[in-house]
C-alpha cells in the first residue's frame, strides 16, 4: 500500500523503534519510579532520558516542565481545563482540531467561560491583528494550532506569542502538525504551553505525547493518583513533572518516543520538511491548473506541512477514499478531520475534503502514482 495519511499517524515508522521498544518490553518492563529494584530504576532512567529528548525537541530548557501525555488531546484537555477558572475568557480559532474546540465548548457550555472564535482568511492563515482586536480584560488564554490538520498553513505563532505576552495572556499552542516537522523554540515564539503527540511527526508510537508548561503557567491537575513521589501523602504533590503524571506512565511507547526523535535528529528536522514539502509541492504543481480539481488553503508549499486537502468535482471525499484504497491501494483520509468549524469556513461541510500527506518514507514515486490515479478517477466524470 502507498501511504498517504501522515497527517494522521506517521507510517511506517523508523526500524529503530520497533528495536527499541521490543527489547525494552523484554528487558527493562518494571513499573518505573515504583520499586528500588534495578528494572525498576533502569525504566525510570528510560523517562527521564526520554524527557530530555522530547524537551530538546522544543528548545525547552528546565526538562521538568516537560509532562508526559498519552497523546496531543490529553496533552491539550490537561492544558486547557488545568488552567481556566470561571470567568475566564478564551481566543481560538476556527480552524482547530475538536481537541481544543470540545475541550473549550464543554467549560463554555457550562458557563464556566466564554470563547471567541478568530476567522481565517481565504488561503488558511490568521492575521495577528484579528487575535489582538478579541482581547478583552478577562482573557487568559490564547489557544491555536501551529499547522491546523485540514490545510497544514503554518501560522504566524511569534506574532501571536508577542502579543500574548504583551497582554499577559497564556498563548498555547498545537503542535501536532509540526513537532518533528517545524523547527520550535518556546523561549523564542513566546510559547506558555505546548501540546503534541508522539505518534506523528516524532515517528513515536501511538499513546504518546507531552505537555510543556511554562513558568508563567500554574495548571490544576486534572487526573490526581500514584506518582511515586510523595506517596504518604493525600494531596497531590506540587513539584513538576509529579503534579501532572498521576498513573503508570506507557514506558515502552516512551521508550518508542525516544528512539523516534533522535532518528528525526539524525536525519534533521529541515531536511524531513524539505523532503514532505517536495512531495507535496509536485502534487500541488499537478493539481492547482486543473479544473477538475478543487484545491484549498494556500499553494504556496512554503508556508505550509506537508498537508493538502481536496476535491475532485462531481465526487463526495468518501468515494474518492474509497477507490483509492480498494482500486489503487492508495491510503488518504476523506471526511471531516475532526475539524467541523474549518470545514464550515471552507464551504466542505458536511462532507469534508480528502486530505493527503505525504511523510518522510514516501518517494516522488509515490506522488506520481498517486497523480496518476486522481486523473483516472477524474476521467469518470468526463
Amino acid at each position: 500500500m502507498i501511504y498517504l495519511d501522515n497527517a494522521a499517524t506517521t507510517f511506517p515508522k523508523p526500524e529503530i523503534v520497533y528495536k527499541t521498544m521490543d527489547t525494552f518490553y523484554r528487558t527493562l518492563g518494571a513499573n518505573p519510579g515504583r520499586s528500588g529494584h534495578k528494572m525498576a530504576v533502569a525504566a525510570e532512567k528510560e523517562i527521564e532520558d526520554t524527557r530530555a529528548v522530547a524537551a530538546k525537541l522544543f528548545g525547552i530548557k528546565n526538562i521538568n516542565r516537560f509532562i508526559f501525555t498519552f497523546n496531543a488531546t490529553d496533552a491539550i484537555n490537561m492544558g486547557i481545563k488545568g488552567l481556566l477558572k470561571s470567568g475566564d475568557h478564551a481566543i481560538t480559532t476556527y480552524l482547530e482540531h475538536n481537541a481544543v474546540s470540545r475541550a473549550l465548548n464543554g467549560l463554555e457550555r457550562r458557563n464556566i467561560i466564554t470563547v471567541t472564535k478568530v476567522r481565517n482568511s481565504p488561503d488558511g492563515f490568521i492575521d495577528p491583528n484579528e487575535i489582538k482586536n478579541a482581547i478583552t480584560p478577562q482573557t487568559r488564554l490564547i489557544v491555536m494550532a501551529h499547522a491546523p490538520n485540514v490545510l497544514g498553513t503554518i501560522q504566524p505563532i511569534q506574532e501571536i506569542g508577542r502579543i500574548a505576552r504583551e497582554n499577559n495572556i497564556i498563548f498555547f499552542i498545537d503542535a501536532a502538525q509540526t513537532a518533528g516537522v517545524c523547527e520550535i523554540d518556546v523561549s523564542k515564539e513566546y510559547i506558555d504551553m505546548l501540546a503534541f503527540t508522539g505518534h506523528k511527526g516524532p515517528l513515536g508510537p501511538t499513546g504518546t505525547g507531552g505537555l510543556y508548561v511554562g513558568e508563567r503557567v500554574t495548571l490544576e491537575p486534572w487526573r490526581e493518583g500514584g506518582t511515586g513521589f510523595e506517596p504518604a501523602s493525600l494531596s497531590q504533590p506540587e513539584e513538576l513533572p509529579f503534579k501532572l503524571e498521576s498513573g503508570t506512565p506507557n514506558t515502552v511507547g516512551i521508550a518508542g518516543l525516544r528512539a523516534g526523535i533522535e532518528y528525526v535528529f539524525s536525519k534533521g528536522i529541515p531536511a524531513i520538511r524539505k523532503h514532505e514539502q517536495k512531495l507535496t509541492g509536485k502534487l500541488i504543481s499537478a493539481l492547482k491548473d486543473d479544473k477538475r480539481f478543487i484545491l484549498y488553503g494556500t499553494t504556496d508549499i512554503s508556508k505550509k506541512v506537508g498537508i493538502l486537502s481536496m476535491n475532485i468535482k462531481g465526487f463526495k471525499p468518501s468515494e474518492v477514499g474509497a477507490i483509492l484504497d480498494q482500486s489503487f491501494d492508495i491510503a488518504v483520509r476523506p471526511g471531516l478531520h475532526c475539524a467541523p468549524f474549518a470545514h464550515q469556513v471552507l464551504g466542505t461541510f458536511p462532507d469534508g475534503t480528502v486530505r493527503i500527506s505525504p511523510g518522510c518514507f514516501n518517494t516522488e514515486d509515490d506522488i506520481d502514482q498517486l497523480i496518476t490515479a486522481l486523473d483516472k478517477i477524474a476521467r469518470e466524470k468526463m
